[in-house]
C-alpha cells in the first residue's frame, strides 16, 4: 500500500511510518510531498494521506497522527501505547514539556534535518530510533 505526507519528515512523520512499517502494513510505501500537493498525490498515486489537516490519520482533539493511526487499526500493543505518549509529548506543541522523553524525541527528528536532505533517508536513520525506544517502552511497561 502506499501512504503519503508532508516532504521533511520529523517526529509524527517518522513516527507513523515506523508505525505502519512495523505494526500495519509491512510491505508499506512511502511517498513524500510539497503540503499543497499531498492530497493531488494521494488521490493520483491511489496513497493514504496522513499527518495533514483535514484527514482521518491527522491531527483531531488534540492528539497526534500517530494515536489516530492506534485509534483506527486498533493497536493495543502496551509499548505502542506507551510509546504513543512520548510521540504526543514529542509532536504536539501544548504538551511538549510533557515527558522528558519527548522533549529528547524532538530534538533527535529535528536534528535529523540537518543530516540529510532525502525524506526516505530521514526514515532509515531514524527507524533505528524509533526501534530503540519501542523496546525501551517494552521493558518500561514488562511486555
Amino acid at each position: 500500500m502506499k501512504w503519503v505526507t508532508r516532504q521533511r519528515p520529523k517526529t509524527d512523520r517518522v513516527a507513523c511510518p515506523w508505525l505502519i512499517e512495523r505494526f500495519i502494513d509491512s510491505d508499506a510505501e512511502f511517498l513524500f510531498a510539497p503540503p499543497d500537493e499531498v492530497l493531488g498525490v494521494a488521490e493520483r498515486e491511489e496513497a493514504i494521506p496522513f499527518d495533514i489537516p483535514g484527514v482521518e490519520l491527522g491531527h483531531h482533539e488534540g492528539k497526534c497522527s500517530f494515536e489516530a493511526f492506534i485509534e483506527k487499526y486498533e493497536l493495543t500493543d502496551p509499548a505502542v501505547l506507551e510509546l504513543a505518549r512520548i510521540v504526543h509529548a514529542a509532536d504536539v506543541r501544548e504538551d511538549q514539556h510533557s515527558l522528558p522523553q519527548g522533549a529528547g524525541l524532538r530534538a533527535i527528528g529535528e536534528g535529523f534535518l540537518h543530516v540529510t536532505e532525502d525524506d526516505h533517508e530521514l526514515l532509515r536513520l531514524q527507524f533505528p530510533v524509533y526501534d530503540a525506544l519501542y523496546a525501551w517502552c517494552q521493558e518500561q511497561v514488562g511486555s
